[in-house]
């Protein structure tokens, strides 16, 4: 990750609540898919969870992303 990049993440953390909160539930469901990937084993429920948390993850990291882009097209 360049400089650029994570001034821009930094920026928005601090400026645009939306983003803030999508980084924030972001963190929560890598704790939450940690605990679960430190498991010997997972249950059916915890296996369903798992693929659950991870497309939900992917889906909060999409909408980050294109909240950055919008944020560079705006500085030009």
């Amino acid at each position: 990750m360049n400089a650029q990049t994570q001034d821009l993440k930094a920026r928005l953390l601090q400026t645009d609540g939306e983003y803030h909160d999508l980084a924030a539930k972001h963190h929560e469901l890598e704790d939450r898919l940690h605990q679960l990937t430190t498991k010997p084993y997972l249950s059916e429920p915890e296996q369903v969870e798992e693929v659950t948390l991870k497309k939900r993850k992917l889906q909060l990291k999409d909408r980050m992303e294109d909240i950055e882009r919008r944020h560079r097209q705006a500085i030009g």
